[in-house]
């Protein structure tokens, strides 16, 4: 198991960046792809056609997700957390993914660079 840490400069303010992150009709814009999520803390969730699934944990409104991710045969829980803080130029967003498969890891620390805030970060310079 592997943890990966990352912060990353997005040109919106917290509020967006929240809103772009849990509102299920925001995330399908930046996406392409339709999405499940809620605010509810214990509700499920599934974003780009069930290639991400897992269940939301706890929400501070315009500051803090915290997610578990399903990876299959996997005991330990793994753990997403993005915090973010405003930042002079938009939001700097804080990632700490835990207990990462060996052999997902690159997949999954290439995919939040390039699909999830690579796309959010193109998503609100084009807007």
């Amino acid at each position: 198991m592997k943890d990966y840490k990352k912060y990353y400069l997005l040109p919106a303010t917290p509020e967006e960046i929240y809103t772009a992150l849990t509102n299920p009709f925001t995330i399908e814009l930046w996406t392409g792809e339709p999405a499940i999520m809620s605010t509810e803390p214990g509700s499920e969730f599934s974003m780009w056609d069930g290639s991400i699934v897992g269940k939301n944990i706890e929400f501070i409104e315009n500051k803090k997700i915290v997610q578990q991710w399903y990876f299959d045969g996997q005991a330990d829980a793994s753990i997403v957390t993005i915090k973010l803080h405003p930042d002079k130029d938009g939001t700097s967003a804080e990632l700490r993914h835990t207990n990462i498969p060996d052999e997902a890891f690159d997949d999954i620390s290439e995919g939040w660079n390039d699909a999830y805030f690579g796309a959010l970060a193109e998503f609100f310079e084009g807007i």
